[in-house]
């Protein structure tokens, strides 16, 4: 029954050992998972909020490109309907062009044929005046003045008649000049007009093409952006179904991990609680047996029991005690020789000395120190392999987390390099850029000035130019009809009558009339060469501000980026930090650990097996004591 007391101690404190290391693993694995759980629950709140985010943006980019959609649309649509209007413009003015050119031409003919006419070709003459009443800008008056002359067409042009048809006929001539005169400036007025018409529709239609061509940038910039968002998007979602999905998983086996534990712990207590009350029991019965009552009884009436009583034997006389401790003496001997025991050697030489009853009390209290240490090694083995594998993960997840880190940072700080020097070449093109608009903006406005001071020159002297003609053209007139009236011929030293330097080779007024038409021609190539000028200082300006804007955007987009992986390069640092100071700490205390639980020159398993065969050998050395056989 002591036996039976010892070995149920040993077990008791055998599962003891056992339910500790299991124990361990319970709080370990169960602390893990809710680690892993708490910080799945964290990402699948980030993702969550993520997909939020990115499917907002998608929409708002979605919503920019119907914008951009509408705003190209409309523009296209103002095109067309521009393009129409010119068009239609062009061929009002194509024909009210032609009108003007073929009543000049018709005009210049006539004049030049009456100019130019003798009594043998009045006829000639009068066709060529005739033909004008058929055209469309002549003055209903002028072709009536035309058809009153044309009604004296049968006038006989003999002298004296002769001078009186000469009047009538330069009378029509003045008037036909006159109306030729107004046909060129309207027709230069028309083709000014036609000029500037064409000029804004130009910058109009470049223009709108400039505004669709940013629109459609614009339009392509926010589409690959919506793209990105959905792709993004669909990435999240990806990461959060997978995420849900682990975390399902782990949380399962937590729940299966708790439930299990705690039936172990509930088995385990209820193991040690029956345990604890089987000693005392047999504590009890022990008591109650080694009485006087029991053990007397058995001594008195049954006497085949001497031989398994622990009280009887001590009474036994001295030469089976000597035979029996020769025997174990000698059993223990060979035992350490055969497991190289020190403990079963040095025993042996004290069962051979020692009295009877202070070896077998040696051998069961070495049997319980052997038992002891055989526990004791168990616990500090289970411990150890606890702690050896923390630790292992513990260095492993440190040092990836610090591989990891160093690499991080090493990839932050190339960046922010990078960065750097796009800011710089960024900020140089802008510097560029701002002197060439300056510097365009400066020579406009030189240029301008030097277009509008010219085109009003042009104008004061066309308006000048016109104010010398009407003075000589209404001179030249009261000439004419004054040497119309002379009724003789004029003296010998002259073959003609003078009617003024008009007639000398185009004449004065021909000459301000060609001076007239070149400042005419002078403020119109001004008015045409100042149009394409601003038009082109518009889109370069435009096309500028464009560059300058995707430029000031890039620069603060690079920069938001640099200063974000500058501060993330600073919370890689202090994490850096913090990890190594924890993997050296790691490394230390496996180097804490090496001694107790790694450097051995007999492993565990062999100990066990040492220590068990030890025990064995002491309880046969026990039984032989006894009274048993080998």
């Amino acid at each position: 029954m002591n036996g039976m007391l010892e070995k149920g101690k040993a077990e008791k404190h055998v599962e003891q050992v056992q339910y500790a290391a299991y124990k361990q693993f319970c709080d370990d694995t169960s602390g893990q998972k809710k680690a892993a759980i708490a910080a799945a629950d964290e990402q699948i709140g980030i993702l969550g909020a993520d997909i939020e985010k990115f499917t907002s943006d998608a929409a708002q980019r979605a919503k920019e490109i119907a914008g951009h959609d509408e705003d190209i649309s409309l523009w296209n649509g103002d095109i067309k309907a521009t393009t129409k209007v010119r068009d239609i413009e062009k061929a009002d003015y194509d024909a009210t062009h032609k009108d003007y050119s073929e009543s000049v031409d018709a005009l210049g003919r006539a004049i030049s044929t009456l100019k130019g006419q003798t009594a043998d070709r009045t006829q000639a003459s009068l066709s060529q005046v005739a033909a004008l009443k058929g055209l469309s800008l002549i003055p209903d008056s002028a072709k009536a003045s035309i058809a009153s002359f044309l009604a004296d067409d049968g006038l006989d042009v003999t002298a004296p008649e002769a001078n009186a048809y000469e009047f009538q006929s330069q009378g029509v001539v003045d008037m036909l000049e006159k109306l030729l005169d107004e046909f060129i400036a309207k027709r230069t007025e028309l083709e000014k007009e036609e000029h500037e018409s064409k000029s804004a529709f130009q910058m109009l239609l470049a223009d709108l093409t400039a505004q669709i061509a940013r629109a459609e940038e614009e339009r392509d910039t926010a589409a690959a952006d919506k793209a990105k968002k959905l792709e993004a998007k669909a990435t999240a979602e990806g990461d959060l179904a997978d995420t849900t999905a682990v975390r399902a998983e782990d949380q399962k086996y937590l729940d299966d991990l708790t439930a299990t534990c705690e039936q172990k712990a509930t088995d385990f207590e209820s193991r040690q609680q029956l345990r604890t009350e089987e000693m005392e029991a047999i504590d009890k019965a022990i008591e109650i047996i080694s009485s006087g009552a029991v053990a007397g009884s058995a001594e008195k009436h049954l006497p085949g029991l001497v031989e398994v009583s622990s009280l009887v034997q001590l009474k036994s006389s001295e030469v089976p005690q000597l035979k029996s401790q020769e025997r174990v003496a000698q059993f223990l001997q060979a035992r350490a020789g055969q497991l190289k025991s020190r403990v079963l050697a040095a025993l042996a030489v004290r069962v051979a000395e020692d009295p009877f009853v202070k070896v077998r009390k040696m051998i069961k209290d070495l049997i319980v120190r052997l038992m002891e240490e055989a526990n004791a090694e168990a616990e500090h083995k289970g411990w150890c392999d606890t702690e050896l594998a923390t630790n292992e993960q513990t260095r492993t997840e440190k040092s990836d987390a610090v591989a990891n880190l160093k690499s991080q940072i090493d990839e932050l700080e190339a960046s922010i390099v990078k960065e750097t020097e796009e800011i710089g070449d960024l900020m140089t093109a802008l510097s560029e850029l701002a002197a060439a608009m300056e510097k365009a903006t400066n020579l406009r406005a030189e240029e301008k000035e030097t277009n509008e001071a010219t085109v009003k020159d042009a104008q004061e002297a066309q308006t000048a130019v016109a104010q010398a003609l009407t003075v000589l053209e209404e001179f030249y007139a009261k000439a004419g009809a004054a040497t119309a009236l002379l009724q003789q011929e004029p003296p010998p030293s002259f073959d003609t009558p003078y009617q003024g330097m008009q007639s000398e080779n185009g004449g004065v007024v021909g000459m301000l009339e060609v001076i007239q038409s070149d400042f005419a021609r002078l403020e119109a190539e001004t008015k045409a060469s100042e149009a394409t000028a601003q038009k082109e200082y518009d889109v370069f300006m435009s096309d500028s501000k464009i560059d300058k804007e995707s430029k000031e955007t890039d620069v603060e987009h690079k920069t938001a980026k640099k200063e974000g992986e500058e501060k993330a390069v600073g919370v890689a640092k202090e994490d850096l930090e913090g990890t190594q100071k924890e993997l050296t700490a790691a490394l230390s205390y496996f180097d804490k650990l090496k001694p107790s639980c790694v450097e051995s020159d007999v492993s565990y398993e062999d100990r066990v097996a040492g220590r068990k065969a030890e025990i064995e050998s002491l309880q046969e050395a026990l039984q032989i004591l006894n009274g048993g056989g080998i």
